[in-house]
C-alpha cells in the first residue's frame, strides 16, 4: 500500500493547463462553432450555388 502517512503537505500544482483546458470553455467552443459554420455555409455555397 502506499504510504501516506507524511506530515508534508501537499506541493502547489501552478503549472499551465494547456490547450485541452482552453477548448473546454464554452464561450471559445461558440466562437469556434460560429466560426466553423460560417466557413461550412461559405462551402456550400461556393460548390452548389455558383
Amino acid at each position: 500500500m502506499l504510504d501516506t502517512s507524511r506530515d508534508e503537505p501537499p506541493a502547489p500544482t501552478d503549472e499551465q493547463r494547456g490547450c485541452l483546458f482552453a477548448l473546454s470553455q464554452p464561450p471559445l467552443m461558440i466562437f469556434l462553432a460560429v466560426i466553423g459554420s460560417l466557413l461550412l455555409m461559405a462551402a456550400v455555397h461556393d460548390l452548389f450555388l455558383l
